[in-house]
């Protein structure tokens, strides 16, 4: 008898939208026909009239573990992005102590191990003192290098050239970057300062960290990219201006990717006013002509993953002043059903969404047997009920730290059921009771 079958799916999977049935066993997913209602198993859900995807596969989180837990752990915020469809995450390094020893990244999966609710991978962290180390990093241990091209905690800006340009020639993994210009933005910062003090009203953030601060940054690491044929992926992009540098096409015939989050495709400078420094994010939320350019970019391949940076800050952290409040937004939970509010509105489709959080993420870092939904593969899934409106309320955030930045809006889907490694997890606001824990992610390399 196999574990699980579905049926009435409306499957969206690989660029199209089929109705089947998707039997499940032993983790995976065993076949995905027209009509498998013969087939035995221990449960039967019916999803008639609800669209079942590949969970979200989230290629940047900060879960805060080790030393700032108490922001949010692996345990609260993977729960978090259990509830809102993802079932997979790869997480930064920039925690306390930062990731800069392959020591420490193997305590990171062990810290993981029956403690994350999703599947996980993490980062090692670059400095301007470990190159070294970093050209022994395991490719199948790592996901990725991170390189923080712009201010960054602790000592984890690289912002000597010939390091950089050495970790773009010896990297054993894709290199993935945080491209803003230090030197500007601190100009830029003084500028005001020298006008209002500490208590610098946040509608200035776009401006002090501004769309040359990005350019100059990204541009370099495009340079070096090109100049070692280095895999570069390039993070949370938030201008019109940088889509000049990538390329359309598809995810697996290019070197140089590109990456939006999905807070910089929903909120825009507008939002300041109400939003506050709820909002403050690096790299900043830019102009409503920067959103839609962002858009835009997605549509046409420009941009090649929607992610989150899920980057939860305590509420009483969040009210300092301009100088004090600490950038990121806590988002996981909420992050997909934000991204399907522009497949309503007309202006992404639901399979285009698809491809950039799950497809793409799962080509660009070679994880083995996930990110589609295909038989032999691990069943990764997501159920959701189109037409269901979902609103946001604080009582109902799962982050530790207790607040959404989409507090009081409405979404126009839900999240009607979670499905991880074949096990029905979250169904209708509720998690499952029986234990559930994600697995290390794989990577074919």
């Amino acid at each position: 008898m196999h574990d699980l079958l579905i049926t009435n799916c409306m499957l969206v999977n690989e660029s199209e939208i089929k109705e089947c049935d998707i039997l499940i066993s032993n983790q995976r997913i065993k076949k995905i026909a027209a009509d498998l209602q013969h087939e035995q198993a221990k449960r039967v859900i019916d999803v008639e009239g609800k669209y079942v995807i590949p969970g979200m596969m989230d290629d940047q989180v900060h879960f805060r573990e080790p030393g700032l837990t108490h922001k949010g752990d692996i345990a609260t915020e993977s729960l978090a992005a259990i509830a809102g469809g993802i079932t997979s995450f790869m997480d930064m390094p920039n925690v306390k102590p930062p990731t800069l020893t392959i020591e420490l990244l193997e305590q990171k999966y062990a810290a993981a191990n029956q403690r994350a609710r999703a599947n996980y991978a993490f980062y090692m962290g670059a400095s301007n003192d470990n190159l070294e180390v970093l050209k022994r990093v395991p490719p199948k241990l790592a996901c990725g290098i991170k390189v923080f091209m712009g201010a960054s905690y602790g000592n984890m800006l690289v912002d000597d050239y010939d390091v950089l340009d050495g970790i773009f020639k010896h990297a054993p993994v894709p290199i993935i970057t945080h491209c803003e210009d230090s030197p500007l933005i601190n100009q830029n910062l003084k500028k005001y300062q020298q006008e209002y003090g500490d208590d610098i009203p946040i509608e200035y953030h776009p401006i002090i960290r501004s769309e040359e601060a990005c350019y100059l940054s990204s541009s370099k690491a495009v340079e070096l990219a090109k100049k070692h044929n280095t895999q570069l992926h390039v993070l949370h992009l938030t201008t019109a201006k940088e889509m000049e540098l990538f390329t359309t096409g598809e995810v697996e015939q290019k070197n140089i990717t590109a990456e939006v989050c999905v807070h910089h495709l929903f909120f825009s400078d507008k939002d300041y006013a109400e939003k506050g420094s709820l909002i403050k994010c690096n790299p900043a939320i830019k102009t409503e002509q920067d959103r839609l350019g962002l858009l835009k970019a997605v549509s046409e391949d420009r941009i090649d993953i929607i992610a989150t940076d899920h980057a939860p800050h305590t509420w009483e952290e969040k009210q300092g002043n301009y100088m004090t409040a600490p950038a990121g937004l806590p988002l996981v939970q909420h992050a997909l059903l934000s991204a399907l509010e522009h497949a309503h509105n007309g202006v992404l489709t639901i399979e285009k969404i698809v491809e950039k959080t799950s497809h793409n993420v799962a080509k660009l870092f070679s994880v083995k047997d996930r990110g589609f939904v295909r038989e032999g593969y691990y069943a990764d899934l997501a159920v959701i009920d189109f037409n269901k409106p979902h609103a946001v309320y604080n009582e109902d955030v799962l982050y530790k730290c207790g607040w959404s930045p989409f507090e009081g809006y409405q979404f126009k889907s839900t999240v009607d059921k979670t499905i991880l490694n074949g096990q029905v997890v979250y169904e209708d606001s509720t998690f499952a009771k029986s234990p559930f824990y994600g697995e290390a992610l794989q990577f074919d390399r």
